[in-house]
């Protein structure tokens, strides 16, 4: 038992969480024929059960799971198992399908069925079914009701929302400008200009990913590693003022954590160069600068000359260009934070002044 608490313990480092996180996500893309499999999906499920199980006889790990607020993300771990691996499955089919010439699943004819009385009545069912599962939560399973708000006293760790915690993680690696306005409302926006950037009409109306592997790729990375994993990250692994603890640790509000991040200025001017940090703001920051300029300059460039030059091509340059941007902003995120995690980097560009840090 010691054994599986350190092996769990120091995979939730949260470097090594991300990491395993990105690579898992590249086998299950790489590898989707074979692990969208019932007998795998099964075996993943019981291999997920058998850990909240054999974690739940730890004191600790049992009240963070059985606490009223968390129980519905342990669910949402199932309930996202089963959906993409359903999809998954299909997609795997359709693609076996087309590669021998078939048409996809979809396109058969399996016959017509009518609205009523075939699906309002399973949607009945189901309606009365949950309705009754969640009357039984109800009364079994305490509110996560708290004392009223209070302006002298904030409850530690103050959480958001579930759906809002990868928002809030947002919030450590970036100044809130960015991480409550800019990258949401890129996130609204990228959503809305999909259908204007993606033009390939293969996919539509049946599972597949083959034949579109890289827009179902980026939006899965952006769903699974960069707001579910930051969810689960959010909701198990931070704990009073918003330390990282390990799932088997004790969640002790007493814990502190010396704060060794530094700029990018800092790092440069200060400790490679060995002087004070010049007076004038951008002489200041131009190392910070010039990076973020080249990333956002230079980078789709050499992207449309090797790596992406078939979507440049394709796509002509407007198209490629707000494409790779968004793509280049959703990458920021997990870039920042393998940065502050590896480097104690906080800010590549650091103008308090203007208030203008990134």
């Amino acid at each position: 038992m010691e054994l599986f608490k350190s092996i769990v313990n120091w995979c939730s480092q949260p470097a090594i969480y991300i990491s395993l996180c990105t690579v898992g996500f590249v086998l299950l893309i790489s590898r989707y024929r074979v692990l969208s499999r019932p007998s795998v999906l099964w075996g993943l499920a019981v291999g997920i059960a058998l850990f909240f199980i054999v974690g739940a006889q730890d004191e600790d790990f049992l009240k963070i799971i059985t606490k009223g607020d968390n129980m519905p993300i342990v669910i949402m771990i199932f309930a996202i198992l089963a959906t993409l691996g359903m999809a998954l499955r299909q997609a795997a089919v359709n693609d076996m399908r087309l590669e021998r010439g078939l048409p996809p699943t979809e396109a058969e004819d399996r016959g017509k069925v009518l609205v009523w009385p075939d699906l309002v009545y399973s949607e009945f069912i189901c309606t009365i079914l949950l309705s009754a599962l969640f009357i039984a939560w109800s009364v079994a399973v305490e509110a996560p009701m708290e004392e009223p708000a209070s302006g002298t006293r904030a409850p530690n760790p103050a959480k958001a929302p579930w759906y809002f915690l990868g928002l809030q993680e947002m919030l450590v690696y970036f100044d809130p400008w960015l991480a409550g306005v800019v990258f949401p409302g890129l996130i609204v926006v990228g959503l809305m200009v999909i259908p204007y950037i993606d033009t390939n009409p293969k996919g539509n109306g049946y599972y597949t990913l083959k034949e579109r592997k890289f827009a179902i790729s980026m939006f899965l990375f952006g769903f699974l590693v960069l707001w579910v994993a930051l969810v689960i990250l959010g909701t198990f692994l931070r704990g009073p003022n918003w330390n990282f603890f390990a799932p088997f640790d004790y969640w002790d509000p007493h814990k502190i954590e010396p704060l060794v991040n530094i700029n990018l200025s800092e790092l440069v001017w200060v400790k490679w160069i060995g002087t004070k940090l010049p007076d004038n703001i951008l002489i200041r920051e131009a190392p910070g600068i010039v990076i973020i300029l080249a990333y956002f300059a230079i980078t789709p460039a050499l992207l449309a000359m090797k790596g992406m030059k078939r979507f440049y091509e394709e796509m002509g340059f407007a198209r490629y260009s707000i494409l790779v941007m968004l793509l280049l902003c959703m990458a920021a995120l997990p870039i920042k934070m393998l940065l502050r995690w590896f480097i104690n980097l906080k800010y590549l560009v650091a103008i308090p002044e203007w208030f203008f840090n990134i």
